[in-house]
């Protein structure tokens, strides 16, 4: 059950988009991942919310602005794991 409910948070296209921002740019402001994302800032506000529920993401507050980055060191590989796994496929097709 736990990892039915992971793979429901990890399976959504805002959630994975945000996380590929984290990870390639480390700490990042919500407006930053707005930008990035193409998202309104109530909209990444919402996601991080998500991941930030199920720990796979941590925030700290760096003067007035909440700085959001991957908490879990495990989402990385797994990120890292499925574009592998794609790719893999692809080739094989």
């Amino acid at each position: 059950a736990d990892l039915v409910g992971l793979f429901k948070v990890l399976g959504n296209d805002t959630r994975l988009r945000l996380l590929h921002a984290m990870h390639r740019e480390g700490e990042v402001s919500v407006g930053e991942l707005a930008d990035q994302v193409q998202l309104r800032m109530q909209a990444v506000s919402n996601q991080l919310q998500r991941l930030s529920d199920r720990g796979i993401v941590t925030s700290r507050r760096h003067g007035s602005r909440m700085l959001y980055s991957i908490a879990d060191p495990c989402i990385p590989a797994v990120l890292d794991l499925a574009l592998c796994l794609i790719e893999e496929t692809t080739e094989r097709q």
